[in-house]
């Protein structure tokens, strides 16, 4: 069962050994993260379950270490005496790793033959050590370890693996405590380690007073590009702790904050309560809903470009166009098909000028391609389908063009010299003037900005 569940910090500098008279700055975050230690030990727990976004972090897959002994240090921060061993829980991790699987979650424990083969970390990472520093300083001796890392997966799946830690936990009637490692915002001062941005104390403003007042789903739904902005670390181990807490009310102790080196740091402890209603139910259902309903307004450029990836990614096979698209027979145009999940680029590829008979043609093998030969990523697996989003670009004839004659909103870019050549397509996010987008069109060219290149435009029409 879980016990209790508590957000910290992980910097280096607030243990006295390495941050000397700087530590001191943030002394209110290192009694707090003792007082969650004390809560910790008093509730006879069997295992300490770390969230850390450190360690081996991949786009698409949560990892854990497997060793049955774990050992860390930070050597790396100049202080090789600061260490820790514990011993692994590895009847959890084999638990949890058969609960993920039902869900459909990919988790990857970590022994010595897959860090030798993927050239893996087998030590615990500072976001595991840093905390448990203080959670040893206050008596927490002899309990077993499970060092889990984020990634990449959306966050639905993220809030839900929380839920498959405490089923597992139940299953083999374990009582646990979360400790979800984390920083807020890096953006918090000009002189802090990435500069200001606004969004950077707003972030941990919304943070502090959303879990203070229990609101999980405020917390959830904080827009990616604040969060980006922001330049935070730790968002993605709340939300796996968040999901540990489902269906159960909690109260919210020793909250401290922090931020004089321009970094965000949050403390939190937190009791689980009484039952009320799952909130990953209704999540899981609004999404079913979402598919549904972006599927029921699909235009017929992007019918037939998920109709396909889903055919060939299941199948092998291309299918038959439906006779309601026939219309996609009568023009012959280059298309690119785009591919999003999570909200990120999943996959890209299209044609400048047609090479196929027809628009139908062209759309469906470079939507396979994007799905399955972008280089950038690994091919479309079958479970993905339902969270990619899809976009169709038709591209009209290009026409030579000047630097002025750019607009990135409007127009997208060709730029060439030779052979090399590199494609940019208009209304991009993040690609807001024509020096950005000459320069990224540049690049994919593999084109020098000082060296004498053809620059052409080119309009799109934009499918979703």
């Amino acid at each position: 069962m879980l016990a209790y569940a508590a957000l910290m910090p992980h910097p280096p500098i607030i243990i006295p050994e390495i941050g000397g008279e700087n530590s001191r700055r943030i002394d209110n975050i290192a009694g707090s993260m003792e007082n969650i230690g004390k809560d910790i030990r008093e509730t006879g727990i069997d295992t300490l379950v770390f969230i850390t976004p450190h360690g081996n972090v991949f786009a698409d897959v949560l990892t854990c270490l497997a060793l049955p002994h774990l050992y860390g240090d930070l050597r790396s921060f100049g202080c090789p005496g600061v260490k820790i061993e514990g011993e692994n829980d590895r009847e959890l991790l084999y638990e949890l790793a058969r609960m993920a699987l039902e869900e459909g979650i990919d988790f990857f424990p970590v022994d010595e033959e897959k860090a030798r083969k993927y050239r893996l970390s087998l030590q615990l990472d500072h976001g595991i050590l840093v905390p448990l520093y203080f959670l040893k300083k206050a008596g927490i001796e002899k309990t077993r370890l499970l060092p889990i890392s984020t990634g990449g997966l959306p966050l639905l799946k993220l809030y839900a693996f929380g839920q498959a830690i405490v089923k597992a936990a139940a299953s083999i009637k374990r009582r646990i405590a979360i400790i979800a490692s984390g920083d807020m915002s890096h953006r918090l001062k000009e002189d802090g380690p990435y500069g200001y941005h606004p969004q950077g104390p707003r972030f941990d403003r919304m943070i502090k007073e959303y879990l203070e007042k229990g609101d999980v789903e405020a917390i959830l739904n904080i827009p990616e590009e604040v969060r980006e902005e922001a330049g935070e670390c730790g968002y993605r181990s709340l939300v796996i702790m968040l999901g540990a807490l489902d269906g159960r009310d909690f109260t919210v102790k020793h909250v401290e904050y922090a931020g004089p080196f321009g970094v965000g740091y949050l403390t939190a402890g937190i009791i689980p309560g009484e039952k009320r209603e799952s909130l990953l139910s209704r999540l899981k259902k609004e999404r079913e809903e979402l598919i549904k309903k972006r599927r029921e307004n699909e235009s017929m450029p992007v019918r037939w470009a998920r109709q396909v990836i889903e055919s060939y990614v299941k199948k092998g096979v291309i299918p038959e166009l439906p006779p309601d698209l026939a219309s996609l027979k009568k023009e012959r145009k280059g298309a690119f098909v785009s591919l999003k999940k999570d909200g990120r680029l999943r996959g890209c590829i299209g044609t400048i000028f047609p090479c196929y008979d027809n628009l139908a043609e062209e759309i469906a093998y470079n939507a396979i391609s994007a799905a399955t030969r972008d280089p950038r990523f690994l091919p479309v697996e079958e479970d993905e389908l339902e969270e990619i989003v899809y976009s169709v670009d038709v591209l009209e004839k290009p026409e030579p063009c000047t630097r002025e004659d750019l607009d990135p909103k409007k127009y997208g870019v060709i730029v060439s010299k030779g052979n090399r050549k590199g494609l940019l397509l208009p209304d991009l996010e993040g690609v807001d003037t024509v020096e950005e987008q000459l320069k990224i069109a540049l690049q994919k060219a593999g084109i020098g900005e000082d060296e004498d290149y053809r620059i052409e435009r080119f309009t799109v029409t934009r499918y979703s």
